[in-house]
């Protein structure tokens, strides 16, 4: 992109070209330190904080915006101690070097989440996938590329899948959202991607995923979260009533008509998160949360 691209339009190009919305995030930010006059860290770190809230507003996901943007904060400045005893031209260039090798280390992430999954995916196995997530998809491309068969049930919130799996000759047969308890009897698994793990280990996920969760718990079938580890944040819901309203991407809703996005699903309803990190328990989210931002 031209060096004179404003750090908006990266973030919303990246987004047209697919871009998982926190890697877009980064690749924004990444475009304010490129084009920064700032004479201080704290001018720096106002401009990020700056383009992070007009990203906000752009219609996308705000939690994988905040978690994202965050650690992409702190890393960038965790060299300190570097940063305090140079001049502020060689601190930007460090901070770039820094976000270059960040944005690195997360583009594989979703190859890091594959490797993980692949042994839970048996021959012959029947999955249930709700939600579009990109890590969902990665990840069962990669187990049909190792020539294991096996059949996905798409609930009518992941119909955007379906083009790809019918791609990589997945068996994919697309369901009424509302036909989740009809089919649950059948399959070996819940699979769900997450727009943000909260403090919790509860995720915040597209419309439904709560509902799908709590009927495969009732059928005691594990639900499994596809998630990278940049979508961890530091927030600690205990209900939907916690979600801030920017989280939960409200539509054109009235008196009588609500129409959130997302909701939270506890913690309780997560069987295991496979991340770049490793394969977690939802109550190792905390300690992980920890570790990013110490």
């Amino acid at each position: 992109m031209p060096a004179d691209t404003s750090p908006l339009e990266v973030f919303k190009s990246s987004l047209d070209r697919e871009v998982t919305t926190g890697i877009a995030a980064i690749q924004g930010l990444m475009q304010v330190l490129r084009q920064s006059k700032a004479k201080t860290l704290q001018e720096l770190v106002e401009l990020l904080n700056t383009e992070t809230e007009k990203f906000k507003n752009v219609d996308c996901s705000v939690i994988a915006v905040t978690s994202a943007s965050e650690l992409f904060l702190r890393f960038i400045t965790l060299a300190h101690t570097q940063l305090e005893t140079q001049d502020f031209s060689n601190c930007l260039q460090l901070m770039l070097e820094r976000g270059t090798n960040f944005l690195s280390k997360l583009e594989k992430a979703r190859d890091k989440i594959a490797t993980n999954f692949q042994p839970y995916v048996q021959e012959g196995g029947k999955i249930l996938v709700h939600g579009s997530s990109k890590a969902v998809l990665s990840a069962l491309v990669k187990v049909a590329r190792l020539g294991r068969e096996f059949h996905v049930y798409l609930t009518r919130g992941g119909i955007k899948l379906k083009k790809h799996m019918d791609a990589e000759n997945i068996a994919c047969t697309v369901i009424d959202d509302m036909a989740v308890g009809y089919v649950m009897k059948k399959v070996d698994c819940v699979l769900l991607g997450a727009e943000g793990v909260c403090e919790s280990g509860g995720i915040v996920n597209q419309l439904g995923t709560l509902t799908v969760s709590i009927v495969a718990k009732q059928f005691n079938k594990p639900v499994y979260s596809l998630v990278e580890s940049f979508k961890f944040v530091r927030f600690y819901p205990l209900d939907q009533d916690d979600l801030p309203t920017e989280f939960q991407r409200v539509g054109e809703s009235s008196d009588d008509v609500l129409c959130p996005r997302v909701d939270y699903t506890p913690p309780a309803h997560i069987t295991l998160l496979f991340t770049d990190l490793g394969i977690l328990t939802p109550s190792a989210v905390s300690d992980e949360l920890i570790n990013l931002y110490l």
